[in-house]
């Protein structure tokens, strides 16, 4: 069962700044809290996505690249 969307909203927009963070604090390429902070927020963006179709029938203007969704 998917969460409420305003709950899962939040989520995405705590995940969206958490990864705008760790990208400016970025200590080089191979930087593992930036690549934590993008696998948490493409989390988020499925969550908020799932709430929405579940709560509304409603779906975001887009997609994530083939191969990056489970």
């Amino acid at each position: 069962m998917a969460q409420e969307p305003r709950n899962a909203l939040q989520q995405l927009i705590a995940a969206l700044e958490k990864h705008l963070e760790a990208s400016a604090a970025k200590r080089g390429p191979e930087d593992l809290s930036v690549e934590q902070a993008y696998f948490q927020l493409e989390d988020a963006f499925l969550s908020y996505e799932e709430a929405l179709e579940e709560a509304y029938g409603e779906y975001l203007p887009f997609e994530l690249p083939e191969g990056d969704q489970e």
